[in-house]
């Protein structure tokens, strides 16, 4: 036992997570194979096999659960204590994985870690945008950002970005000149309609307003995208109405590609919220992000 390398232990429990090279490989930011080898080298050492791999998945064995769940906590004891020697520095090190939506990744994460990195240099990002929810500790990372409904209620959750959003209403001028203005969100049944799918094949319906006067239609659509770059093209060539967060299209209705429409059915919510567990020691990475965004905070409400 005393020449079981830890980084081979570690490199287990990634793939024992991800149940996949491929995906553990990623989030790592190593190749499979470097993975395959050490979880070779480590069966060998131990004896005793703890994945079963087929072309298909990955599937943990008896010993291997028994392993996972005893490594773990334990790995996360080692982590922490690494921690807190970082935190003695004089700057925090070492790297914050981020797992993010589209819309905060493009439109509102940039400003505010250029401000953070400068602040402290010796810290890296890792950032992964996707769309659908993620256990994100699961997957390897140690803080999310989502908007409130997704957040799970046992993890800490502060403000990133904007208080509030909108999601709002749009078209290429020459499509409203052939097809007429909507003046009411029900007529939108009647137009070619670009939509967003998510990763999971979901398309979300339209809502529009709020409280009382809240309502939701499915209209057809002539695009279907899980890409804004998409959705944005098609509907500034004139192909149908979008409707996504207004910092999407800005640029676009400003250079007069696209306008406005239905403002009256405009939707405000919420802005998102960076997230991460409650754990006695947080990544010293982490506890300089989180304490940069609430200065942030303070330094916006004065």
């Amino acid at each position: 036992m005393d020449d079981l390398p830890l980084a081979d232990l570690d490199a287990f429990t990634a793939v024992a997570a991800a149940r996949s090279f491929r995906a553990a490989a990623k989030k790592r930011g190593v190749s499979a194979s470097a993975l395959s080898e050490a979880l070779r080298r480590l069966e060998a050492k131990l004896q005793v096999r703890l994945l079963n791999r087929t072309t298909r998945s990955v599937t943990l064995t008896e010993a291997g659960t028994r392993l996972l769940d005893r490594l773990t906590p334990a790995l996360g004891e080692i982590a922490g204590a690494l921690d807190q020697v970082n935190e003695m520095r004089d700057s925090p090190a070492g790297t914050l994985k981020l797992n993010v939506p589209t819309i905060v990744a493009r439109e509102i994460l940039p400003p505010i870690i250029g401000r953070f990195l400068r602040e402290h240099p010796a810290i890296s990002l890792e950032v992964t945008a996707e769309d659908g929810f993620v256990d994100v500790l699961a997957a390897g990372f140690d803080a999310g950002v989502r908007y409130e409904e997704r957040v799970e209620r046992d993890m800490i959750a502060i403000p990133i970005g904007p208080s509030r959003q909108r999601y709002v209403t749009a078209a290429a001028p020459d499509y409203l000149e052939r097809r007429g203005v909507p003046g009411h969100p029900r007529d939108l049944l009647e137009h070619a309609c670009i939509r967003h799918r998510f990763a999971s094949g979901f398309s979300l319906p339209w809502e529009f307003g709020e409280g009382e006067a809240a309502l939701t239609i499915a209209p057809p659509a002539v695009v279907t995208a899980n890409t804004i770059d998409l959705e944005l093209g098609a509907a500034i060539d004139g192909l149908g109405v979008i409707r996504t967060f207004e910092e999407f299209i800005a640029p676009a209705v400003a250079a007069g590609r696209l306008v406005l429409i239905l403002e009256a059915w405009t939707t405000s919510f919420s802005g998102p919220l960076l997230y991460y567990a409650s754990r006695k020691h947080m990544p010293a990475a982490l506890r300089a992000f989180v304490d940069f965004l609430k200065r942030e905070q303070r330094r916006d409400h004065r």
